[in-house]
C-alpha cells in the first residue's frame, strides 16, 4: 500500500510554489487536493498540506501576475472549506497579510516604472534571453510589463517554440503532411504550408496556439504527467519530464494526468499510468499559461 505522505512529497508542490511560472498551477493543484482529499489524509499529511498552504500565501507578494492572485484566492476558498476552525483562521490571516504585502510591492513597482527608475535591457537582449525559456515561463514573463511583453511575443521566439512542440516546420513541407504544421490554420485561415510556399509572413504565436488547441490540448492541459521512467507524477517542461533522462525519449513515456488522478495517486486508489478519457477531468483552466495573455 503506497504511503500517502511519500506520494504527496514526490509531487514537489512546496518547491513549485517558489517558481513564478508554476505558482498558479501549484496553487490550483493544492486547492483541489485540499477540497477533495484533506479529510481523508492521515494527520501527518494534513499538517504538511496545511504548511504548504501557508507557504503558498507567503510566496504571493513576490508574484507579479493576476493569475497568481486569482489562484491564491482559489486556494483560500478551499482552505476555508476544508480546514478546521483554528487552522482556517491562521490561513485567512496569512492570506490577508500576503495581500497587503503584494499590493505594497505592486504599488512600489508601478511607481518605479512611472519615474523611469527601472533599468530596462535592450529589446534585442530580452528577446535573446527569452528564447531560452520554456513556454510556461515565456507566457509568465510576458505579463510583467510592456517591454517584456513585446519581447515575449517576438515572432522568432514562437517559431522556436513551435519547432520544440510540434516538430521541424521545414521538414513538414517535405513529408506531405506527416508533421503537425501541415494544415494548421493561421488567424486568416491559410495553412502554414500555403504561407510557407508563397513566402507570406507567418504569425508563429497564432500558429502555435492553433496547433496546441487542435492537437495537444489534452496532453498539455494540466502541466502534469505520469513519467514511466520516473514512475511518478512530474511537472512537464514543453511536454517532457522536467527530470533529465540521458539518451532516452522521455516524451514517449509521458501520460497526461488530471487533478482527480493526482488525488488518487496520493491516496493510492488507482494507477496514474494512463489518463482518463473524460475531457472534464482535465482542468484546462489550470493551464493558465495557454490563455496567451
Amino acid at each position: 500500500m503506497p504511503n500517502p505522505l511519500e506520494c504527496y512529497q514526490k509531487l514537489g508542490l512546496q518547491d513549485s510554489l517558489s517558481k513564478i511560472h508554476r505558482y498558479p498551477l501549484a496553487c490550483k493543484e493544492l486547492s483541489f487536493i485540499l477540497k477533495n482529499a484533506y479529510a481523508k489524509f492521515p494527520k501527518n499529511l494534513q499538517a504538511l498540506v496545511f504548511q504548504d498552504t501557508l507557504t503558498a500565501f507567503r510566496f504571493l507578494p513576490g508574484m507579479q501576475t493576476c493569475n497568481a492572485v486569482s489562484s491564491a484566492h482559489l486556494l483560500l476558498h478551499s482552505a476555508e472549506a476544508a480546514l478546521p476552525k483554528q487552522k482556517r483562521n491562521l490561513a485567512v490571516t496569512e492570506f490577508k497579510h500576503a495581500m497587503v504585502a503584494h499590493k505594497r510591492r505592486s504599488k512600489t513597482r508601478q511607481e518605479e516604472k512611472d519615474k523611469g527608475c527601472s533599468a530596462q535591457l535592450p529589446q534585442d537582449v530580452l528577446v535573446h534571453v527569452f528564447s531560452f525559456l520554456d513556454v510556461q515561463s515565456l507566457v509568465s514573463v510576458g505579463q510583467v510589463c510592456r517591454s517584456w511583453n513585446l519581447a515575449a511575443t517576438d515572432n522568432h521566439i514562437w517559431k522556436l517554440q513551435y519547432a520544440t512542440f510540434f516538430g521541424n516546420y521545414d521538414n513538414g513541407l517535405k513529408t506531405n503532411g506527416s508533421q503537425s504544421c501541415i494544415g494548421v490554420k493561421d488567424i486568416k485561415g491559410a495553412s502554414l504550408q500555403e504561407e510557407m510556399a508563397t513566402g507570406t509572413s507567418i504569425d508563429w504565436r497564432e500558429a502555435f496556439k492553433r496547433a496546441y488547441r487542435g492537437q495537444s490540448s489534452k496532453k498539455l492541459a494540466s502541466g502534469r504527467g505520469y513519467c514511466g521512467y520516473c514512475d511518478t507524477i512530474v511537472w512537464l517542461d514543453n511536454t517532457k519530464c522536467f527530470n533529465v533522462h540521458s539518451g532516452l525519449d522521455s516524451e514517449n513515456q509521458i501520460s497526461p494526468v488530471s487533478l482527480d488522478q493526482v488525488v488518487e495517486y496520493i491516496l493510492g486508489e488507482s494507477s496514474t499510468s494512463s489518463s482518463s478519457d473524460s475531457d472534464g477531468d482535465l482542468d484546462v483552466e489550470s493551464s493558465y499559461w495557454f490563455s496567451f495573455y
